[in-house]
């Protein structure tokens, strides 16, 4: 492609040299280029791409996108601009022919429940026989392939790469996260959104966003986008700030919720372990709806897929099935083992809000103790000690007991926030232990235990590595807990 037709529409500064060359690749890591390749160099956290724009150059590429002045040699062309990663959207969108515009692409962002959303859309979507692929915290589904993903939601350039692939491949509909990082960080921009889903809003990523209203307004920015129909969570309070936003902006807007007036709510809620039922009110009729998890959580997000599959012009029959055929979502209140009163749960609850959900779906159906198994996930930052002294209130208040552990420390000082959550544990009377190795806590627990006592693991849910400076270690917390409970039954018979 000529580089004239992939920087159409993109704003700069300056330009040195001319746009009458070929371009075969983009690429934001040097090691990435290839033969006349364009390179974009981002100013990121922790690596600034502008210093790799000799290597890049000596690896071949002829064009180069950055925002800083930053001398250039060769035979090449220099495109210097406000934002480096709003170029990398706007050319990576236009290198893959805008693939967007042939998608219907829905958005799903909030705190939590974003996963299990897409997961019950993508399964209503196929119950209708609509082709779907899925972009989130699991990976990238095409077809029959899984690709696993760096972030929730890919860097733009992959990003396009994906929906690309899906036009391609006849695949008509996307589902997919969208992360407040990649709303701030400009990934999704140049995307042409039909749906945006409003999940919830509770404090998560303030080491980014300093405070709520910044993260709210991140997470607005994705109702910018979208074309068709807004789809809004009403019982949730920035839910509530997003419709008055969103009203008068000409799309639908559908909202959705449990106690406060919505236009698709439930009644007749039965909760049981094992899942949930309950009959679903939308504007074209009503169905009985079962869904495979518990707790009030999967009800709002069964809601929020119905709402999406409505606007969608999907049957209430194609609905009901759709929702019934996700028997489990992994890492999402994942039963990895049960015997009778005796249950051990896997859960990716690492927020405040998402476990205090997590631990009362529980406590209904726990004979004897609810243990809990949890780190933090977070800075030595204010906002990291604030996230610390929540997390230990909410175990404080709603477990029996708890083991304090790590949980992907990345290069922070693990004994430092553990130390941390221990002191904020003290300072709520929670009863606890802590052991900063995760896997010993998990065997720790296991061991401990009684026949009727539930065990909730919370923090990395479907994640198998455990982070730990510049090291990604396989951590499998399933695999980790059927040894520690065959070791256990081995103890006891001896």
């Amino acid at each position: 492609m000529l580089l004239s037709s992939v920087v159409q529409g993109l704003e700069w500064n300056n330009i040195e040299g001319n746009l009458d060359r070929k371009v075969e690749a983009i690429a934001y890591d040097s090691r990435d280029v290839v033969n006349d390749s364009l390179f974009v160099a981002i100013s990121g956290f922790a690596v600034d791409g502008h210093q790799f724009i000799a290597n890049a150059v000596e690896q071949g590429a002829t064009t180069i996108i950055l925002e800083k002045e930053t001398p250039v040699r060769g035979d090449v062309t220099v495109i210097k601009v406000e934002n480096s990663r709003d170029a990398l959207a706007r050319i990576s969108a236009n290198f893959y022919g805008n693939p967007t515009e042939k998608l219907n692409l829905v958005g799903i962002t909030g705190t939590n429940g974003k996963t299990s959303t897409t997961y019950f859309i993508k399964s209503i979507f196929e119950q209708a026989k609509r082709s779907t692929g899925l972009i989130g915290t699991t990976g990238t589904m095409i077809g029959d392939q899984h690709i696993k993903n760096k972030n929730t939601t890919p860097e733009s350039l992959n990003l396009q790469q994906f929906f690309s692939k899906m036009a391609d491949t006849q695949t008509d509909n996307c589902i997919m996260e969208v992360s407040s990082h990649a709303l701030n960080l400009r990934r999704v921009a140049y995307s042409d959104f039909n749906i945006g889903i409003f999940t919830n809003l509770s404090p998560d990523h303030l080491e980014l966003h300093k405070d709520m209203d910044e993260y709210f307004e991140a997470k607005a920015m994705l109702f910018d986008l979208t074309k068709e129909c807004n789809i809004v969570n009403v019982d949730d309070e920035y839910g509530r700030r997003l419709i008055q936003r969103v009203k008068d902006y000409g799309t639908v807007l559908l909202t959705y919720g449990i106690n406060q007036k919505a236009d698709i709510y439930p009644t007749n809620i039965r909760y049981s372990f094992d899942g949930t039922t309950y009959t679903v009110n939308t504007p074209s009729g009503s169905a009985e709806i079962t869904v495979n998890l518990p707790g009030d959580i999967y009800v709002y997000n069964s809601l929020a897929a119905i709402a999406c599959a409505y606007a969608s012009d999907i049957s209430l029959a194609e609905i009901q099935q759709g929702i019934l055929k996700v028997t489990g979502i992994k890492g999402r209140m994942e039963t990895v083992y049960k015997e009778q009163d005796y249950k051990v749960i896997v859960d990716f609850s690492h927020t405040e809000a998402a476990l205090e959900k997590a631990l009362n779906t529980l406590r209904p159906f726990v004979k004897g103790k609810l243990v809990l198994v949890f780190g933090v996930y977070a800075d030595e930052s204010d906002q990291g000690k604030e996230k610390r002294v929540g997390m230990s209130h909410t175990a404080s208040k709603y477990a029996d007991f708890s083991v304090v552990t790590s949980d992907n420390p990345k290069k922070h000082d693990q004994m430092l926030i553990i130390d941390e959550i221990a002191a904020a544990m003290d300072s709520f009377n929670g009863q606890y232990k802590a052991i900063p190795d995760r896997e010993e806590a998990i065997n720790y627990a296991i061991e401990a235990s009684d026949k009727d006592d539930t065990i909730l693991i919370a923090g990395k849910g479907h994640e198998t590595t455990q982070i730990i400076g510049d090291q990604e270690l396989p951590f499998n917390e399933r695999e980790i807990v059927l040894k520690a409970l065959k070791r256990k039954k081995q103890i006891v018979r001896s």
